[in-house]
């Protein structure tokens, strides 16, 4: 049996997700977990805490959340983390808000809820087309 080399082995893709509604990030949490590292937060400022201590590769964040706004958090998070890619979920469709937040935090992403796992999952890999 053979074991990889340093140069084969890949750091896996490490992903927060970040949604106030615990069943649904319960969700994502599970159709993303056999694919990636993945971290969540039912909060913004949960989510800076664990940005703050570890290497986040994508940023998956909820638009509405009571203690602020999905968006804002991105824009901040954007500052804070320049080479994490962010995407913003939403459960409203509201084309302006969409073309804005794409523009305003770049985005990588912006899909609208329920997401299915495999429409996130691919949206995570195309953020990140040099480590897939």
């Amino acid at each position: 049996m053979t074991t990889p080399t340093d140069a084969t082995q890949t750091k896996p893709i490490t992903v927060l997700l970040v949604d106030d509604e615990r069943a649904l990030l319960e969700v994502m949490r599970m159709g993303l977990e056999d694919v990636f590292d993945v971290e969540t937060a039912t909060s913004a400022a949960e989510a800076e805490m664990l940005l703050a201590t570890g290497r986040h590769d994508v940023i998956v964040c909820d638009h509405l959340m009571p203690d602020e706004v999905g968006l804002s958090f991105l824009i901040n998070a954007a500052r804070r983390h320049p080479r994490a890619k962010r995407i913003l979920i939403t459960g409203y469709m509201n084309p302006e808000l969409i073309s804005r937040s794409v523009q305003i935090a770049g985005l990588s992403a912006c899909l609208l809820k329920p997401v299915p796992p495999l429409q996130l999952r691919a949206a995570i890999r195309a953020a990140l087309p040099e480590t897939t």
